[in-house]
Parts: structure tokens; C-alpha cells; sequence
């Protein structure tokens, strides 16, 4: 059976940091802290699980920080997680499951990240992150901001999930290390262009954030999964500022690098939507539904693209052509993902109203205005 070295970087994470430990303390053998300048509690909570804490200067560079917290570890492999993300019980089982039986020449085991659920539970955002490795291999980490582990060798997707359970978050940090680096001359290659307009974008400063989305794809270098999400994420933003032509052209830009995403499909379908070209909108609806399926998707996945918005959208459209039984068709299938949503609600009861009175009503107005989240 492996061990595993459990490595975390910490600053100021009192709220957080327990929970996180708690929720896998029974899987790891090591517990490696590595705190870059906490004020408050959170070495004091550290050292109630580990006598393996150390200090890290902060030199404004995660990547320097996570390769001293794996330099320190001791296990046979490596498990990194940040202080608000936990595995639940069901995910702690298969990474109990997964220790035990890990054949040897595996080099790096991915995990589902999963980033957001809906009121029902249901996971409705969620990416893959390599997140077990082995020591010996000695990866490394790249990247000032938005670091990533660099792994080659046998790789294995495992089952296990990680879920991120954040509290609060500094949304300024990673935007002021990207601007302090610029102010310095620093020339950003295309991960740190795409990963600034990102932070261009999250502070809701859309014109320059599209501007770097257009040097990041112009530079042709981008892994195929940022081009498309900055596909997305342009498009997103001249949706805000009210260039809506501009949003429809970043969304068909996207085919340029692999087959429609269901993300992509909902956004052009609501683009007809909007211009009551509801056959049209239909037709890319029903693109959506029948996108090729991304369970293993290393890239940022809205779930709700392939599963109750497009039915909901396909409700509103068919309703408008007339065809009020495949309206309640879309509807349904809409209810059994979100069963108390209030507009699919009143769509249930409009419909089974129409249908056996036709009247002038139209499906919920609501629903014809669910853009697709961001």
C-alpha cells in the first residue's frame, strides 16, 4: 500500500483549516503545512494534527510556495489540497479505496474538483486537477498565479472527488500580483495572458479583459481548453457590455477547436431566443442535449448546459411555434432535474392548462430570459 504526504499552503485560514483536515485526516499518514503569514489562529489549529509546519516568506508566487510544502514531504506520494476544499465521505471512501490498491507504475491520479452545486445538490460546475503524484517523480509546480503541477508518466482518473467549500476569498490578490508584474515589464506568455484576462473579467473590467482574450488566442500557443473557455469568457463579456453581435461571434469562434460544447450551444440558441427566432434558438437547444458528453473534462464544465436549461429553453421555444406536447415534453424532462424551480413550475401548470383549454398564453417569460449562466 502507498502513503500519502497530505501538503497544504495556509495563510490566515482559522475558519477553514480544521474542516479540511477532518475531512481526510483517515487517508494520509503525513500532514506537511506550510504557512505564508497568518495573523490569526491557524497555526495554532495546524499544530492539533501535525508537527509539520514550516514558514514561507510570501514572495507573491504560489508555484515557489507549493514546491516547498512537496520538498518537505515524506510519503510515497503526494496528496495537495488548499484549506477550504474537503472531501466528503463518500469521496474519502474512494481515496481510502484508492490507497490500498494503487498499482505502482501510476505516476499522477486526477480528481474531479467540484466547484459549485445547485439547491438540490447536484453538481452543476466541476473540473479535473491532478492531484496525487508520486514523490519520487519530483514534479514540479509552474506558474506565479494559477499555478499548475507539471506531471507526465502513467496517469490514472480516479472516481474520488474533491469539493471546494469556500468562505471567502481575496479577489483582489491574484489581480494585484498580475499588475505588479506588468508594472514591472514582465512580457506575459499565453497562460498568464489568458489567466490575467480571467481576473480582467472577474473584476468586471470587460473591455480590457476582451483585449486579452484577443492576445491570448492570437498568439495560437493556448492549450485547446483555454482557447475555448476564452471563447466563453469573451463572449460573456461583450454580452455585458452590450456588443451582443461581438458575443455571438467569440461563442461560434469556439468550433474553431473542438465540437460544440453544450455552454456554446446555449449561448447561441439564446442569442436567436432574444430575436424571437425560436426554430433557429430550438435547433441549437437541441445541440446542447446532444453535444458530446465531457465526464472527464479537464476544463470548466456549467453542467446545467446539457441538462435542465436547454429543456427549459425548448420548452419556451416550441411553446412559441405552438407545439404545446413537446413544450410540456421539455418541461418535464426540466422538472426532474430541478423539481421545485419556480418557473418550470408554473410552465407544468400553464401547459397541462393549454392543452385541454388551447388559450393565448405563453410559457413562462421567466424561463425565456434564463441566460446562460456565467
Amino acid at each position: 500500500m502507498i502513503t500519502i504526504s497530505l501538503c497544504l499552503i495556509v495563510k490566515d485560514e482559522e475558519d477553514v483549516l480544521a474542516r479540511c483536515l477532518d475531512s481526510v485526516k483517515a487517508a494520509v499518514d503525513e500532514i506537511v503545512i506550510v504557512d505564508t503569514g497568518s495573523t490569526d489562529a491557524t497555526k495554532s489549529i495546524a499544530a492539533s494534527y501535525t508537527d509539520r509546519i514550516y514558514d514561507f516568506a510570501w514572495i507573491d508566487d504560489f508555484a515557489a510556495a507549493r514546491n516547498f510544502a512537496f520538498s518537505k514531504a515524506t510519503s510515497s506520494h503526494i496528496l495537495w489540497l488548499d484549506a477550504d476544499d474537503v472531501f466528503l465521505e463518500p469521496d474519502l471512501e474512494k481515496l481510502l479505496a484508492l490507497k490500498a490498491s494503487l498499482a505502482p507504475e501510476v505516476d499522477t491520479v486526477s480528481m474531479a474538483y467540484h466547484l459549485a452545486k445547485d439547491e438540490y445538490g447536484t453538481v452543476t460546475s466541476s473540473l479535473r486537477r491532478n492531484r496525487l503524484v508520486k514523490r519520487a517523480r519530483g514534479f514540479r509546480w509552474i506558474g506565479a498565479v494559477h499555478e499548475y503541477l507539471e506531471v507526465y508518466g502513467q496517469s490514472l482518473s480516479s472516481d474520488a472527488a474533491v469539493t471546494h467549500a469556500s468562505l471567502r476569498h481575496d479577489s483582489d490578490r491574484n489581480l494585484r500580483i498580475y499588475e505588479q508584474r506588468l508594472a514591472k515589464g514582465e512580457k506575459f506568455g499565453p497562460r498568464d495572458l489568458f489567466y490575467y484576462a480571467n481576473e480582467l473579467n472577474d473584476h468586471a473590467r470587460y473591455e480590457q479583459a476582451v483585449l486579452y482574450y484577443s492576445r491570448f488566442l492570437l498568439t495560437g500557443e493556448g492549450w485547446v481548453e483555454d482557447n475555448i473557455a476564452a471563447c466563453g469568457k469573451a463572449s460573456d463579456c461583450y454580452s455585458s457590455l452590450g456588443a451582443s453581435d461581438l458575443a455571438l461571434e467569440y461563442a461560434l469562434r469556439s468550433f474553431r477547436y473542438g465540437p460544440p460544447r453544450p455552454e456554446f450551444c446555449c449561448r447561441i440558441g439564446y442569442w436567436h431566443l432574444q430575436r424571437d427566432a425560436y426554430e433557429t434558438a430550438a435547433y441549437w437547444y437541441e445541440a446542447a442535449l446532444n453535444a458530446p458528453k465531457l465526464d472527464q473534462a479537464w476544463s470548466l464544465q456549467n453542467k446545467s448546459c446539457a441538462t435542465w436549461l436547454p429543456h427549459l429553453q425548448l420548452c419556451v421555444c416550441y411553446d412559441k411555434m405552438g407545439d404545446r406536447e413537446r413544450a410540456y415534453a421539455h418541461n418535464e424532462r426540466a422538472r426532474e432535474y430541478r423539481p421545485n424551480d419556480a418557473s418550470v413550475l408554473h410552465n407544468k401548470t400553464y401547459l397541462e392548462g393549454v392543452l385541454e383549454r388551447p388559450g393565448d398564453a405563453t410559457a413562462s417569460e421567466s424561463a425565456a430570459q434564463a441566460e446562460v449562466s456565467r
